[in-house]
């Protein structure tokens, strides 16, 4: 029996290609150009061939800070699709705004106690130190949930810290409305419920993306500072109304509009988003924003009774 003049062809090995009706003649063909493929006699193999299938790679999820990245092994590129899951983002809000409800019942419960029982709110008007040591207490936690991310995701540090920074501003906040008449302490009250819901719907509901809006709200958060630096300093030596009603107008209307830009940041689907890690972040943020339009309105009111 005569033996092949060559090996095999690639079609023949693989049972992708049959072989053709007929069968094949005398000799086996020459196999086609493919990388890989056997050498011919006197020179190289011959470059080119058919592509090796890839499998593709899976879809992972990458956190950057602000949001997700998922890479897509299809195209090699890149996707942003942090709010792109509507169950992530309706579960991080739910999460925020449960949060943010169980603080603001905390800090009405203190500013109750503060005011409507006397002797509490003779002791704390009475002993000034209260405030200054709850300030100190705020400010350190504030700092600390602001600038460090490891104890603002790590649970249950993030949880511990923000229960501390809630009780800390719940009773700076009580403080200063015990020095207030109760008529006011009521009005400033349901004035800052009803701004805050009609701001939260507002943001559920417009087109307007203020977290675009970053270079303004930079330049809002410095007249703001400067604005307080000058009317403490000139309130310091001598009380001037008008300045302190300006000084309370402006941090109304800016704490307002500070607000609506957390809320977006929350909400997503914005140029800005906070990433859904950041659960504790954005309740401190939206909870601070209500508690200072509280103060600054309870400013205003309770100057006029």
């Amino acid at each position: 029996m005569s033996q092949p003049t060559a090996p095999p062809s690639y079609e023949d090995r693989n049972p992708l290609y049959p072989p053709p009706a007929g069968g094949y003649p005398g000799a086996y063909p020459q196999p086609p150009p493919y990388g890989g493929g056997y050498p011919q006699t006197g020179g190289y193999s011959q470059p080119g061939g058919y592509p090796q299938p890839v499998p593709p790679m899976p879809t992972v999820p990458m956190n950057l800070g602000d949001s997700y990245i998922v890479h897509s092994g299809e195209d090699g590129a890149f996707h942003v699709a942090d709010w792109d899951d509507k169950k992530v983002r309706h579960t991080f809000i739910r999460k925020v705004y449960s949060i943010i409800s169980v603080q603001l019942l905390v800090t009405v419960g203190i500013i109750s106690i503060f005011t409507f029982v006397e002797p509490v709110s003779t002791f704390v008007r009475r002993n000034i130190a209260i405030y200054y040591a709850s300030y100190g207490v705020f400010l350190v936690t504030y700092l600390v949930l602001v600038c460090c991310e490891g104890p603002r995701r790590r649970f249950p540090w993030n949880l511990i810290l923000l229960s501390i920074f809630t009780l800390a501003l719940g009773f700076m906040t009580g403080t200063i409305a015990s020095i207030h008449s109760t008529k006011a302490v009521v009005i400033a009250m349901t004035i800052t419920a009803i701004v805050s819901i009609i701001v939260t719907i507002f943001c559920f509901q417009t087109k307007v993306d203020f977290t675009s809006c970053t270079g303004f709200f930079c330049v809002l958060s410095i007249v703001v500072m400067v604005t307080g630096i000058i009317t403490a300093i000139v309130l310091a030596f001598q009380y001037i109304k008008w300045l302190h009603m300006l000084y309370a107008g402006i941090g109304a209307i800016a704490f307002t509009l500070f607000l609506a830009y957390d809320t977006q940041l929350v909400l997503g689907n914005r140029k800005h988003t906070i990433s859904p890690e950041e659960y504790v972040y954005g309740a401190l943020k939206i909870y601070t924003d209500i508690v200072y339009i509280f103060t600054f309105l309870l400013q205003i009111v309770g100057s006029r009774n």
